[in-house]
């Protein structure tokens, strides 16, 4: 029995992709690091110079998706594009970059709900407690029809873009200084020196926004429905961003954003709405921050249960994971396996976190792994672009040259300059003062297993002269 239910329509799908960016968190987090980290004043164009590039990369992207309806999505893609072993490489690259962004958030998420609770309650509850709570909701949301998941989310996304749109007011009516929209948005930074580091901060805001062809299954129009969501997502997530970035430099004051978010980081937001609102406004917050990222962890959850469905049908992975539920069509033995990497990774943070400074779990479970992932994330998409031209070269198509090639070049180039950027400002994005043997490994942790299966799957072809599994995969 497969996914196949088609009761995600355009809006659904939208939500989902939103979902998994998190919007409160990549304002209140993500923002204020890129400002802190960098000392750039032009993060809101970066939003605005990624989601340019997303959206060129999102033409070829979905072109393949109305050909290759496959949950693999980029794997599948890959598979098709460049060959079997180079899918094979992709799936595991893929699996093992969406695992780390999951199970990552899950040291965000305990964190900031524990330390609510605490503070709120007088309780000492460890944010393992928390995690595992969020874990075991998540998974049981996870093995349900995915439309239920959608109308948790929205609710969710909807009241983190309230609070969000009430934020960005209060900084312009609040504002110590004049707005400087000319530091904010220069053009002419988009080729200094800095803005490598400030785009590589920035993708990881828009992480997710590519999983609306994974559901291409599930869609009620596989040709239409996951193009037009992930091009409105792009178009939602970079301009909302954006604005949300010039925001926090209006409401801080230009001279003083930098300096305020290196102080303060995510607490800069929360800071401001304490001097300005009333308590319980901050309180709601706060409750909303804490459900942002739960909307990530289920968003990504449903992303990857998905992902071991279409690696166990396509024969990447055991067949077992290929099972899923006849009452609900949801893919409930890779919900299942990813669970069980999350309960594992969350059990060995928890004793090895032990008698820490609770900001621990977030300066390593969460950075590390949600970095890493950014990292493995960027390199499929960047493999994906020039997939798209090797697919369309060798099948015939009514697609335009702009969507055969054009656009899948330009957004190649461009997502290998900023992985090229990642790279080289890896050590920043964890945090580190100077290069060291962890950034190595993390990103050896996500590019080795993918070279090892392609190699292993180029053995098995030289050996048996048959296709690996991955050329197997249905496409259509």
């Amino acid at each position: 029995m497969g996914l196949e239910q088609r009761t995600l329509t355009v809006p659904a799908l939208v939500v989902m992709i939103i979902a998994a960016s998190a919007p409160l968190t990549a304002v209140a987090g993500g923002v204020t690091t890129n400002y802190a980290v960098t000392g750039m004043e032009s993060v809101p164009l970066s939003f605005l110079i990624i989601g340019a590039i997303l959206l060129v990369f999102s033409i070829g992207y979905t072109a393949m998706s109305r050909h290759i309806p496959n949950a693999g999505a980029f794997y599948a893609y890959i598979a098709q594009g460049l060959g079997g072993a180079a899918g094979v490489g992709a799936a595991m690259v893929a699996l093992l970059s969406y695992n780390l962004m999951q199970i990552g958030i899950y040291g965000m998420f305990g964190f900031a709900a524990a330390s609510f609770a605490n503070a709120s309650f007088g309780t000492a509850i460890p944010w393992w407690a928390m995690a595992l709570v969020a874990w075991a909701v998540v998974g049981f949301l996870g093995m349900n029809r995915v439309d239920f998941s959608v109308k948790v989310l929205g609710i969710v996304v909807a009241a983190e873009f309230l609070v969000v749109i009430i934020y960005n007011i209060m900084a312009f009516a609040f504002a110590p200084e004049a707005p400087q929209p000319a530091a904010s948005f220069n053009v002419a930074d988009a080729v200094a020196p800095g803005m490598g580091a400030v785009m590589a901060f920035t993708i990881a805001a828009f992480m997710g926004f590519e999983s609306g062809t994974i559901y291409n299954e599930e869609v009620k129009d596989p040709v239409r429905t996951a193009r037009r969501a992930t091009m409105i997502a792009v178009v939602i997530i970079a301009c909302f961003y954006a604005f949300s970035a010039f925001a926090v430099a209006v409401g801080e004051g230009a001279s003083n954003v930098i300096g305020a978010s290196a102080e303060l980081g995510p607490d800069l937001i929360f800071a401001f709405f304490g001097a300005n609102a009333p308590a319980w406004f901050v309180d709601l917050a706060n409750i909303l921050f804490i459900t942002s990222l739960f909307a990530a962890l289920l968003a990504f959850h449903n992303v990857i249960a998905r992902y071991f469905y279409a690696m166990g049908r396509g024969g990447a992975l055991p067949k077992f994971l290929a099972i899923t539920s006849r009452t609900t069509h949801a893919p409930v033995a890779g919900s299942l396996a990813q669970s069980t990497l999350g309960l594992v990774v969350i059990a060995i943070f928890a004793v090895i976190s032990q008698g820490k400074d609770p900001m621990y779990v977030v300066f390593t479970m969460f950075t590390w792994m949600t970095n890493s992932a950014a990292y493995g994330l960027v390199l499929l998409m960047a493999l994906t672009s020039f997939a798209v031209i090797g697919y369309f070269k060798r099948k015939q198509s009514s697609e335009s040259l702009a969507t055969r090639v054009i656009a899948p070049l330009v957004s190649g180039i461009a997502l290998a300059y900023v992985f090229a950027q990642i790279v080289i400002n890896f050590d920043i994005l964890l945090g580190m003062e100077e290069p060291g043997m962890l950034g190595y490994v993390l990103q050896g942790i996500v590019i080795l297993p993918g070279v090892i299966a392609w190699v292993l799957a180029l053995v098995v072809r030289s050996s048996t002269r048959r296709a690996p599994m991955a050329d197997e995969l249905p496409v259509s």
